[in-house]
């Protein structure tokens, strides 16, 4: 832990660290709230389906936009975008509690997914400007950003089912905005007189393709979508099992354990991983993510399943970490922000895609044959990596 202290002591680390902590509190929190509101107004699971799913889906069509954004203009564009995602989530507020129809509900869901301020894209685009005098220490900082996805994942839930039950789901929208405002605000206050990655000129690559113009990074984001797949597979399939098992409170125990097993690898990972080659190392995570999954469909309990899902969470966090270290040497100049939105949109859509495939999979078939089918994608998504390794090479010679 003493790597990790040593980044948070850099002077203006741990604020900002702080402050994008807050600031993605939304993405754990919001989904679920609205997913919660509008069933509680319209009684419809489909219409609440509908607009969580449109905030996913506006997450992940702004996202990339937003990063050229940023990009081009600078940090001050995230405040107002901070400002519209806030809106969007108190125009669902104030159309369900008018009786608004569903249609007017996904709308405003879509808009308040599609201005979620790209916090974490800034984040990770500028940990070599705030350790600039400690270079050591970069590749460990992506590994503890890796880590914070996690906590806001297992925290903005937690909060969320704690006010529905409390004081109703509208208020989780309410936090979800509070958080979004306040973390990008104080996010602001601290890098504005920090550098950063430098604005775009006129000539520069974040035009045209932007970011995409760099061959190695379209690899990583065609890569990004088998393990969203994987990922999203397995968040069906753990309920698929708790449920069989009759034991439908299981699933959060499930889930848990595969998410605690990603942060405590990623915090290993950041102290000992990011000394090995970057390519070589995360080739073999690549590989290792669909083969620590495959054990799943062969579990007999309840307590085996725990410790299988224990050891499917381990390549999680520095797979992540070793890709954003990737994404960090191949961004072209003045696309740095847009370059990190690119494989986690990718990510985002493989989760749809894996969730909805494995649920029709379960459905028609098992659990378990539903991990046999994320085992396959996952593995194409290695190839995918080893395919276009040549691609990822150059930029680490540069970078010694």
């Amino acid at each position: 832990m003493a790597v990790y202290a040593r980044i948070l002591r850099t002077p203006g680390v741990a604020r900002v660290v702080l402050a994008t902590l807050i600031g993605r509190l939304p993405i754990g929190i919001s989904g679920l709230a609205i997913l919660l509101y509008v069933r509680e107004v319209t009684g419809s699971y489909a219409a609440a389906g509908a607009a969580a799913g449109a905030l996913a889906l506006g997450g992940g069509v702004g996202a990339p936009f937003q990063g050229r954004l940023v990009d081009r203009r600078g940090l001050g564009m995230l405040l107002p975008l901070a400002v519209l995602h806030a809106a969007g989530l108190m125009a669902v507020w104030a159309a369900g509690a008018a009786g608004a129809g569903t249609g007017l509900l996904v709308l405003a869901s879509f808009i308040g997914g599609a201005a979620i301020p790209p916090v974490t894209s800034v984040l990770r685009s500028r940990w070599p400007f705030l350790l600039t005098d400690r270079p050591e220490l970069i590749p460990s900082a992506f590994a503890l950003d890796s880590v914070l996805v996690e906590v806001v994942f297992v925290f903005g839930p937690l909060l969320t089912t704690v006010l529905v039950a409390t004081v109703g789901p509208e208020y989780a929208l309410i936090a979800s905005a509070v958080c979004v405002l306040s973390g990008t605000a104080l996010l602001l206050r601290t890098l504005r007189s920090r550098p950063g990655p430098e604005l775009a000129d006129p000539g520069s690559s974040a035009r045209g393709l932007g970011a995409l113009a760099a061959p190695g990074l379209r690899v990583l984001v065609f890569a990004s979508i088998p393990v969203g797949f994987t990922l999203g597979s397995i968040e069906v399939v753990l309920p698929a099992f708790s449920e069989a098992e009759g034991s439908k409170e299981l699933a959060g125990v499930l889930l848990a354990s595969w998410s605690l097993a990603s942060g405590v690898a990623g915090l290993a990972w950041g102290v000992r991983g990011t000394h090995l080659p970057l390519l070589r190392s995360h080739m073999r995570l690549a590989v290792l993510l669909p083969l620590a999954i495959a054990p799943l469909a062969f579990a007999t309990s309840p307590a085996v399943m725990i410790v299988l899902a224990l050891l499917a969470g381990l390549p999680i966090a520095p797979l992540i970490s070793s890709r954003n270290q990737l994404v960090e040497r191949l961004a072209p100049a003045g696309t740095a922000t847009e370059a990190f939105t690119w494989p986690l949109t990718a990510l985002v859509a493989g989760v749809a895609l894996g969730a909805a495939v494995t649920g029709v999979v379960v459905e028609a078939g098992s659990w378990s044959a539903a991990v046999g089918v994320a085992v396959a994608v996952g593995l194409g998504g290695a190839a995918v990596v080893a395919g276009g390794r040549h691609a990822l090479a150059p930029p680490l010679a540069a970078h010694g």
